[in-house]
């Protein structure tokens, strides 16, 4: 029975990665290393500003509890910065299985 489990399960891999290949490769360019950077700079500018939202937050709080209005302000950075970790972790992933075509470096 293992058997069975085991063959569906590489019978299943290989129809997901057809599949995801199938969709994103014509809609995603192909990509080389230079083309990342502008994603991996914009992932590194969100977490600046999510940390620099926090110290500055610390150092007006003097001890006391945030306002409603500074915490709204650290969760925007906070979600921005959640938000474009996720999607350069999905394009990684993307790259990683091999469903996008990606071109030598230089």
């Amino acid at each position: 029975m293992a058997m069975d489990n085991n063959r569906l399960l590489m019978q299943l891999e290989k129809l997901r990665r057809e599949i995801n290949r199938e969709i994103i490769n014509p809609r995603v360019p192909e990509l080389a290393l230079e083309d990342l950077r502008p994603m991996l700079t914009m992932v590194a500018e969100a977490r600046a500003d999510y940390l620099v939202e926090l110290l500055e937050l610390a150092k007006l709080a003097d001890g006391k509890a945030p306002s409603p209005d500074q915490i709204r302000r650290l969760r925007h950075c906070r979600e921005t910065f959640d938000e474009l970790v996720a999607a350069a972790n999905a394009l990684e992933t993307v790259i990683q299985r091999d469903y996008l075509d990606v071109r030598p470096a230089g």
